[in-house]
């Protein structure tokens, strides 16, 4: 009986410090979610993260007046670049959201929207005209400066694909298809970003 008393003891006294090292490591790893963006879903995308974390480079574009840009991140600013082509469905739904939430003027949000598949500016306006995209910075890849970042950092892995540039000027992740910016994951996501140094 003795033996088996003090067993107990053991086994309690094992648990108390279990007990007191799992509750030690819950607030770190509290903290390391913090960390991590929050969830954000479009159909069978999400967005996902990208390591290394890249400068977006300066790209020299034309807007849909044949005019030259010079498009770059602005530092304490989101910049969502945006790649879409004329022969793609989903482009359709993507252009417009991107659209509003510009038209929402969100703070301290950037847009971008590049048209990878033509130079052809007169089929990318006839392309825009059927769409609600007043509101959105849309360009042309004249000069392949997308097409060369897009090697490098800019990985087009669907069509239409969204990265987020965050404050510090650096290519955070993307997401493909279609998502709604506007929903309350696209708003926390847009969110937490912003509050990152």
């Amino acid at each position: 009986m003795h033996d088996e008393a003090r067993e107990g003891v053991a086994l309690s006294r094992r648990s108390i410090l279990m007990a007191a090292a799992a509750s030690l490591a819950v607030p770190h790893a509290g903290r390391a979610q913090d960390n991590w963006p929050p969830v954000f879903e479009a159909g069978r995308s999400q967005f996902t993260v990208v390591r290394p974390r890249a400068m977006m480079p300066q790209l020299r574009l034309q807007d849909v007046h044949g005019r030259d840009a010079i498009v770059t991140a602005k530092p304490a600013r989101i910049t969502l670049v945006n790649f879409w082509a004329t022969w793609c469905a989903a482009c359709k739904l993507d252009l417009p959201m991107l659209a509003s939430l510009a038209a929402s003027r969100p703070d301290r949000l950037d847009i971008v929207a590049i048209c990878t598949d033509t130079k052809d500016i007169r089929k990318i306006r006839a392309f825009l005209g059927g769409l609600t995209v007043q509101n959105l910075a849309c360009y042309v890849d004249a000069y392949g400066a997308a097409a060369e970042a897009s090697a490098a950092m800019f990985s087009l892995v669907g069509m239409p694909i969204t990265y987020l540039v965050g404050t510090s000027s650096r290519v955070e992740g993307y997401i493909a298809g279609a998502p709604d910016w506007l929903s309350p994951a696209g708003a926390r996501l847009l969110q937490f970003y912003r509050e990152q140094g």
